[in-house]
């Protein structure tokens, strides 16, 4: 193929369209080779990547290319974690409804409806970055098949006593009307007020504790307080009772060690529930459960008026009426910390309801042993969840209000209350649609579970799933656990914690021998990326511009476990880096005819190749060790080592060493066959393997270029080390080399001379003994790139003289004071001797035409003379005492 001038994009949807049709990306299950398989995030199908998806998809595909460039048969599937809130919300803003409004069934069609569409596109946009999925591997946890799964290990940990139902304190979102994990509470900080409320003594209505509070609209479910036993304000009251205002019911005072004695007046309230000390505190003095605020976020009627109002509504009428009867003492500003929902933001409330949850406590000695087996990187990932962990107080509830999602297998017998759970061979089963089962007791009117699976339930086997759970057991058992889990920060707590303990459930194994963390994707103005902020770019729009290869060599450029800044001057580098890489491949080939290919070809094969040329060796000898720096960080995930790549390609490569062989591709003459033979191989070396070191990062402009240069096997086959051309002494006589180029080569930009213009003749000297032998043995290449007629090299230092060589006289200052002999005046100080000019410019001097002084002089030219001849001195940059003296001309 005939390159043309400019890098054609169009050309990543043409190599995008042949991987798929070849399927070289498909696991193969080949015994030979070593087996590494990737446990791949599976998004919501939300229809549109983002550039944190980007991110995340370009870090797994450079490690599943890189595998499979080392030999190992790469598994790298792709899901889809179809059942969630956001789907449902969009089917009824799509369809101006609620889930309530139309039947069960119905909505769950236009929620699947939705989901294959927005994977149909979602789908199209992956392939567009050229990630390298088996897509014949694909799963999507809405289909039969899955849910199947999901339900299995519903039943199989039910079956085992870690699964229960029970009534407990759960998280509930108002807004979304669901309880949610522990794990998918967010804390934000906001200001409010904490209000200093007095509550009567039960027996002397004179006295009062005064009682901080942030939520007064909880009053009616207060049902203790609590004060620290050792705080000597309070030890009195202990065990006696107040009233609570407004709502009159008396509540007892316990002393708890718990109690902060400098927060607010260091009495506490316990309500059903304002946090999770509320629960630990009714659990611990065995209290009562009031119930003051329901699953819309309203007050109930146990609050008397308020009974209806939202919280902050509520919150507002009883801090009046507070006011009002003289309870209400102050009110400060404070800043708190409170818990949302990690979807809508909505703060959260504690509710006490019927719920499903999985008992994490009775596994949480296996989790930490686990956690501990898994390599984590970067390491602090791993210290951040067994935090977490400490701090946990609750049991993973996994039942859900909604519609679109799993079916929890399960009916109740409304005769004797006995919980019947479906039988694994009859799954999948949805307990609204039919039921099988006869209850124990004889009642076959059996009432179904509504509620459904939390979404991590069934996006936390993905591990077990793409290794053949439930349908190639064989498959499993060798394959299981899989090699890498990559995944974001922000769900280490959800997708990561939470699959350990499925894993360690169902198999009693760790899901994944390493789990590798990426950061969040932050827009220019330094925030996260938001609609709200409007700093959101979006994948295509990059795409469109500068191609997938640059978009992925920006995601590349960063470190795991750190938030990522998009930039787009950092996109528009990696194209025109690619351009760059493009212009010199498009140069070198353009000698590199396909007889010549094949020669060289052979000629590795046949490991009959001899360099000699220190320019050659000394490039080799830089590409020889960027390998092995680039094997290393990619086996270490540091994927930013592209800019290693990229330095070494722009700057050593294109901007030195072609500029260094260009005169031996020209040059005629004995022996100058052999000498362009080397110096063709050398290009097509350094191209090919850096190519197949770009592979991962850039794998179109890779495969596009590769194909030109024909290179073989070109997913299958990672470049080699080869050890013995690495030689440090081969890469100071090259640098040595590049650095008289450079300083010459900008000697003559700065003189406005073209880089081929010849130079009649040019001394180097060296005071290093070293660098003076060394450069002795590239004396021919330094002539050849610098166009040099004569190069002598000299270990020494030069004999510089500097002298003058022009004087410009002042006309404007001798004129009006010399009149009639100013053009004699002139003439003097034009034709006068260094010595007498040197005078002018430091004393004066006394002429026959008066005094003469610096003010007569306008300019001097002064010159460099080596030997008689005029020269110019140019510092070689980075050599000490490092001299080029170039000969311009000229006697004196």
């Amino acid at each position: 193929m005939e390159m043309p001038k400019e890098y054609p994009l169009e050309l990543e949807k043409v190599v995008q369209k042949k991987w798929e049709e070849e399927g070289i990306y498909r696991f193969k299950n080949d015994k030979n080779k070593p087996q590494y398989i990737i446990d791949t995030p599976p998004p919501y199908p939300t229809g549109n990547m983002h550039l944190g998806h980007a991110l995340n998809w370009t870090y797994m595909d450079i490690i599943a290319r890189f595998k499979r460039m080392n030999n190992y048969d790469v598994l790298f599937p792709q899901g889809w974690d179809c059942h969630g809130l956001p789907t449902e919300v969009k089917v009824e803003e799509i369809y101006n409804i609620t889930k309530s409004d139309i039947d069960r069934e119905e909505f769950r069609r236009l929620c699947i409806e939705l989901t294959e569409k927005n994977i149909k596109k979602m789908r199209e946009q992956v392939k567009s970055l050229g990630i390298s999925i088996d897509w014949s591997r694909e799963y999507i946890t809405m289909k039969p098949e899955y849910i199947k799964k999901s339900q299995t290990a519903f039943v199989r940990m039910y079956r085992d006593g870690l699964i229960y139902r029970g009534k407990h304190p759960v998280n509930w979102c108002p807004r979304c009307q669901t309880a949610i994990a522990f794990a998918e509470v967010n804390y934000i900080d906001r200001e409010t007020y904490l209000n200093y409320i007095k509550f009567p003594y039960a027996d002397d209505g004179d006295k009062y504790l005064t009682i901080a509070t942030t939520r007064p609209e909880l009053l009616p479910a207060c049902v203790g307080i609590v004060v620290n036993p050792k705080d000597e304000r309070y030890r009195d009251i202990i065990g006696k009772s107040v009233k609570v205002p407004l709502f009159n019911q008396e509540v007892r005072v316990y002393g708890d060690e718990d109690v902060e004695m400098d927060f607010g007046t260091g009495v506490v309230m316990v309500c059903t529930f304002g946090d999770k000390t509320d629960v630990r505190w009714v659990n611990k003095h065995g209290l009562e459960v009031k119930k003051a605020i329901n699953e819309r976020g309203e007050l109930t009627e146990i609050c008397g008026k308020y009974a209806g109002m939202k919280t902050e509504e509520a919150r507002r009428e009883i801090i009046e009426d507070l006011k009002r009867e003289g309870y209400l003492l102050k009110q400060e500003v404070i800043k708190q910390n409170v818990g949302v929902c990690w979807r809508c933001k909505t703060p959260i409330e504690i509710i006490v309801g019927d719920q499903w949850f999985v008992n994490i406590k009775e596994l949480l000695p296996k989790i930490r042993e686990v956690i501990d087996e898994i390599k984590w990187t970067p390491e602090y990932m791993k210290k951040r969840l067994l935090q977490w962990i400490e701090d946990m107080d609750w049991d993973w509830c996994i039942s859900r209000q909604r519609i679109f999602a799993t079916p929890i297998p399960v009916w109740y017998c409304p005769d004797c209350g006995e919980i019947i759970v479906a039988k694994e061979e009859d799954l999948p089963i949805d307990p609204t649609v039919e039921c099988p089962y006869t209850c124990k007791c004889g009642n076959k009117n059996l009432i179904p579970e509504r509620d459904v699976l939390d979404t991590w339930m069934d996006s936390s086997i993905t591990p077990m799933v793409i290794t053949g759970w439930l349908e190639d057991e064989d498959f499993f058992r060798e394959h299981y656990p899989v090699q890498l889990r990559p995944q974001g920060h922000d769900i280490i707590r959800t997708w990561a914690f939470y699959t350990i303990v499925k894993s360690i459930a169902l198999t009693g194994k760790k899901p994944w021998n390493e789990i590798i963390i990426n950061g969040m994707v932050f827009g220019e103005d330094g925030h996260k990326m938001s609609k709200s902020r409007g700093n959101i770019v979006e994948p295509s729009e990059i795409t469109e511009k500068y191609g997938a290869d640059a978009l992925r060599m920006w995601a590349a450029n960063s470190s795991l476990g750190n938030d990522v800044p998009f930039a787009w001057k950092d996109v528009d580098y990696n194209y025109r880096f690619l351009r760059k890489f493009w212009n010199a491949a498009r140069f070198a080939r353009m000698h590199l005819g396909d007889n010549t290919i094949e020669k060289i070809k052979e000629a590795i094969e046949k490991g009959d190749i001899s360099l000699d040329n220190p320019v050659d060796l000394w490039i080799i000898s830089k590409l020889n060790r960027l390998i092995k720096k680039v094997t290393e960080d990619l086996e270490d995930y540091r994927f930013n080592t592209i800019v290693n790549i990229q330095k070494f390609l722009w700057h050593e490569f294109c901007d030195n060493y072609i500029e260094m062989v260009k005169y031996r591709l020209y040059k005629e003459g004995e022996g100058s066959e052999r000498d362009k033979f080397n110096c063709l191989y050398t290009l097509y070396y350094v191209i090919t393997n850096v190519l197949k070191l770009l592979a991962p990062f850039a794998p179109h402009f890779a495969q596009i270029v590769g194909d030109i240069y024909k290179v073989d096997n070109f997913h299958t086959t990672w470049c080699k080390v080869q050890e013995d051309m690495i030689d440090e002494e081969w890469e100071c006589i090259g640098e040595l080399a590049k650095k008289v180029v450079v300083s010459i080569r900008r000697y003559k930009a700065n003189k406005g001379m073209s880089l081929n213009a010849k130079l009649e003749k040019v001394e180097i000297y060296l005071m290093d003994k070293k660098d003076y032998e060394r450069i002795l043995k590239v004396v021919k290449d330094i002539k050849g790139t610098l166009n040099i007629e004569k190069l002598k090299v000299i270990s020494g230092k030069p004999k510089l003289e500097q002298k003058i060589v022009e004087v410009i006289p002042d006309k404007s200052k001798i004129g009006p004071q010399f009149k009639r002999d100013s053009k004699k005046v002139m003439d003097f100080i034009r034709n006068a001797d260094e010595e007498t000019i040197e005078k002018i410019l430091q004393e004066g001097l006394e002429t026959e035409f008066g005094l003469l002084s610096r003010e007569h002089i306008k300019s001097i030219k002064r010159a460099l003379f080596s030997k008689g001849k005029m020269v110019d001195a140019v510092d070689i940059e980075g050599v000490v005492d490092g001299i080029a003296v170039i000969e311009v001309g000229g006697d004196k």
